[in-house]
């Protein structure tokens, strides 16, 4: 939207409104519904227009709307050629899930969802339209596949049958950033997470803790009986840590520092007990330098690439053909030669740009 003189960016002006912006969600009344458009009122930013495929994609959802209806939607443009606000339906919706995703994890609400399918981690669950995972070890006794020696397959045909099951669970993490929704079956009455946190404990005490448990998001910590706590996979080294089983196993001793308490439930941080890798490097390069690096993990924004303990940088994408000449070009495991495009050490900041062989 052009910011001309007009009432409404007088009143941004003077703060008494806040200005719109991309992915905002934004609730307004259905003005019409016309052929594959629906016509939207935001005052006081003007019109918003729903068409094309977000349209084509929430048509199940506009089934249910009609003229006067209010809804939410999300702002995907704040002005197109024809001068509406693109909007997104099921954008909104999903971005609404994760917040109901977040408030249920807060108020340890249960929730009654059916099983969508099985692998041999676990059970896949589809909630308000985004998909979770229960991991196997989450599961309440009637249900944990009982399989002598661990056979994967026998696993996976002992949770297939659970298949089509309602079962009652609790949210155990939320993620949107990652699209992570983890549950629990266990609940509240089975978990050995304790209502409130004794009073000896607090947050920057260290202590040395056994592990109790290893999942895909983390390792749990035994502080006392009936005391435990979760050291988030983000936590648990500088470096980064695809999969904390080749760290700990079960019953390993650890020190650890508490780094929240809440609502009953211990954080813990294994990586806070050493030294921040990237206090080290402050100085050490600059934009421009050309180094060495490992590439260590390829993901949707592109490669990372590890240029010394607990310091990694990105390279995007966006320099590459597809996902397909990236992967070809910088092999997991691999080194090669790269330059140092942005370098913010206290930010923990690293970009990278690919130096091609002449």
């Amino acid at each position: 939207m052009d910011k001309t003189n007009t009432f409404l960016y007088r009143l941004i002006d003077q703060n008494e409104i806040k200005e719109l912006e991309v992915d905002q969600i934004i609730e307004g009344k259905v003005i019409s519904i016309q052929g594959t458009q629906v016509f939207v009122e935001l005052k006081p930013y003007g019109t918003g227009i729903i068409y094309g495929r977000e349209y084509l994609t929430a048509r199940d959802l506009i089934r249910d709307i009609n003229a006067g209806d209010s809804i939410k939607a999300k702002v995907v443009e704040l002005e197109n050629e024809d001068g509406y606000i693109e909007l997104s339906l099921r954008e909104a919706k999903k971005a609404l899930a994760w917040e109901e995703a977040e408030e249920a994890l807060k108020a340890g609400d249960t929730l009654e969802i059916v099983v969508k399918e099985a692998n041999k981690g676990g059970l896949m669950l589809n909630w308000q339209g985004v998909q979770g995972f229960l991991p196997a070890s989450q599961l309440n006794a009637e249900h944990y596949p009982k399989v002598e020696q661990g056979d994967k397959d026998s696993i996976v045909n002992q949770l297939n049958k659970l298949i089509g099951q309602k079962l009652s669970v609790n949210i155990l993490s939320v993620n949107p950033k990652e699209g992570k929704l983890i549950f629990s079956e266990k609940g509240k009455k089975t978990s050995s997470k304790p209502k409130s946190v004794p009073s000896k404990y607090s947050v920057g005490d260290v202590f040395d803790c056994t592990v109790t448990g290893i999942v895909d998001f983390g390792v749990f910590l035994k502080l006392e009986e009936g005391i435990e706590g979760l050291v988030h996979i983000s936590e648990l080294a500088w470096s980064l840590v695809d999969n904390p089983r080749t760290l700990y196993k079960k019953g390993d001793k650890v020190k650890a520092k508490i780094i929240e308490i809440k609502d009953g439930k211990i954080s813990f941080s294994i990586k806070a007990l050493t030294k921040n890798p990237w206090e080290t490097v402050i100085g050490k390069y600059t934009v421009g330098n050309t180094i060495s690096g490992v590439v260590i993990k390829h993901n949707k924004h592109g490669a990372l690439v590890s240029i010394e303990q607990g310091i990694a940088g990105l390279v995007h994408i966006s320099e590459f053909e597809s996902e397909k000449d990236l992967k070809s070009k910088l092999r997991l495991g691999q080194s090669y030669d790269f330059e140092i495009t942005t370098f913010e050490p206290k930010d923990e900041k690293l970009t990278l740009t690919f130096k091609k062989e002449e």
